[in-house]
């Protein structure tokens, strides 16, 4: 049964730093896209990060976040520095249908249950 577990979300203020961490069951992370979504209240779902054999970041990332995966396996962190108030969200990681990577929640088949990220002063 596949199952993604995120961790590393808490409250932190403006300028601070968070490591999120996505562990798989079930499949083996190396072989599939893995990417982190995130859903701010009244908003809808957007990809933050992806990676595959190449990585990708949203336009609105301006590389303050590092995707990457761990030595360990089958976990996927996202490195994420500088935030500011509008990163406040619950932040997924999910696993790709396809064999590239991917911005869109369509292309993604199976869901972390989320984990949340506050920053505030």
């Amino acid at each position: 049964q596949v199952q993604l577990v995120e961790s590393g979300g808490g409250l932190v203020q403006p300028g601070g730093s968070l490591r999120l961490s996505c562990v798989a069951s079930g499949f083996t992370m190396d072989y599939y896209p893995i990417a982190w979504f995130r859903q701010a209240p009244g908003k809808e779902r957007e990809g933050v990060s992806c990676i595959a054999s190449t990585t990708e970041y949203a336009h609105f990332v301006g590389g303050r976040f590092t995707i990457s995966r761990g030595n360990a396996k089958n976990t996927v962190f996202l490195q994420m520095n500088s935030l500011k108030p509008e990163d406040t969200a619950v932040y997924y990681c999910a696993k790709g249908r396809l064999d590239r990577c991917s911005m869109d929640p369509a292309d993604f088949a199976s869901w972390g249950q989320g984990t949340q990220v506050t920053v505030s002063s």
